[in-house]
């Protein structure tokens, strides 16, 4: 079982998805995202199985949650740095979001 304290090694983080591509050679349907954490943080990269909820134009400028404290993992010819976080529906993959706008960077507490 997991404690606080494990949890509490997550640094999650608010970004703003500011560029998005499909990813073509990724194994399953993917988009590669360019997402902004602010100045503290900076813009990282993640590869996103998204496409089943989200077109590629609707995502440019949505806040998203990402952990952003993990290694970097090689994905295809692609090195997704964050851990982009959403929810397995029937429909697929949702986002987990802000309920309001908040400061890029702005950390789960």
């Amino acid at each position: 079982m997991a404690s606080f304290e494990d949890f509490s090694k997550l640094d999650i983080r608010v970004g703003e998805i500011i560029k998005v591509e499909f990813f073509d050679k990724a194994k399953k349907p993917a988009y590669k995202l360019w997402i902004d954490f602010g100045d503290e943080i900076g813009r990282k990269k993640s590869s996103a199985q998204i496409t089943e909820c989200y077109h590629e134009e609707e995502l440019i400028g949505k806040q998203v949650l990402g952990v952003v404290n993990f290694s970097p993992r090689q994905i295809a010819d692609f090195m997704s740095e964050v851990l982009v976080l959403g929810v397995y529906s029937d429909k697929g993959v949702v986002l987990i979001q802000p309920q309001q706008p908040v400061k890029k960077g702005d950390k789960l507490g």
